[in-house]
């Protein structure tokens, strides 16, 4: 079926379409938290840091600064949440790959993936513990073992 819309019409309207994040698998852990008592936890809060672009001597490279917001921060126990669409982020088990644009798609999901590998070094640079759940995970079958993982990330 053919677009009703130019493709620079598309592209504006599109753009003018702001993500919220991915609220129903964010529910669903705050659920999973609630059930079992893991407390400590902030939803949406910002990290800022430094990311160093070389060595720290005179003519080295320079720091830069990035910000980055976890689903979720336990900001005593200095540990990050993030929660992955399977899609988004290229699960191995259950990411699509779509027909129509497909290497748009495909430079998409190979971007998220570089952007999260960079995110989860710096954090962890800072001291950070990063905590990666695939949509997936959040399944009720699933959720013990999801607990299980969480509480030796956290130990709690």
């Amino acid at each position: 079926m053919a677009d009703v819309f130019s493709r620079r019409k598309r592209s504006l309207v599109m753009s003018r379409i702001r993500g919220t994040g991915n609220k129903d698998t964010e529910l669903r852990l705050m659920a999973v938290f609630r059930a079992h008592r893991i407390t400590g936890w902030r939803r949406g809060a910002t990290l800022r840091g430094e990311v160093g672009g070389g060595r720290r001597e005179v003519g080295g490279g320079r720091l830069r600064t990035f910000r980055v917001r976890p689903d979720f921060v336990f900001s005593k126990l200095k540990a990050a949440v993030f929660v992955d669409g399977c899609f988004w982020h290229g699960c191995p088990r259950h990411a699509t790959q779509p027909k129509t644009n497909a290497a748009f798609w495909r430079e998409k999901i190979a971007a998220n993936k570089a952007r999260d590998r960079r995110v989860n070094r710096a954090l962890r640079a800072m001291g950070w513990t990063v905590v990666r759940v695939w949509e997936h995970e959040l399944r009720r079958r699933d959720e013990a073992k999801l607990v299980r993982r969480l509480r030796q990330a956290l130990a709690t």
